[in-house]
């Protein structure tokens, strides 16, 4: 069992930056890929990056690339997301995921997740 809460959103400029937290419990998180997700009003749940459990691996959807960075400390079971250059279209609410399979993140499929925290981006 995992369980995850998510920190660090907010209200911010576009051109901004924020960076989010996701803290996990349980022994067993470096075993873990981790994604970041959003899920914007009017829209369905999208996939925003993923980490592998040691970190070896990325992978972003192309609107973010170049643009936010995941990281993860194992050491505090903690994943981040850095967001930086933020847009009005980040604005969502953000949530972290884990899957020991890190491609299931990109189908979004997991059986663990937090409860998200708001990004607003204003312009």
């Amino acid at each position: 069992q995992v369980q995850l809460v998510e920190s660090g959103g907010g209200l911010v400029q576009a051109g901004g930056s924020l960076r989010l937290s996701c803290a996990a419990s349980g022994r067993t998180f470096s075993t873990y890929a981790m994604g970041w997700f959003r899920l914007a009003p009017g829209k369905e749940r999208e996939f925003v990056a993923a980490i592998s459990w040691n970190g070896g691996n990325t992978y972003y959807t192309d609107s973010v690339k170049g643009r936010f960075t995941v990281s993860r400390d194992n050491a505090k079971n903690t994943v981040y997301l850095q967001m930086n250059s933020l847009k009005p279209e980040d604005t969502a609410v953000y949530s972290c995921a884990a899957n020991s399979i890190i491609k299931r993140l990109l189908l979004l499929d997991s059986n663990y997740w937090g409860q998200g925290t708001q990004v607003t981006v204003s312009s």
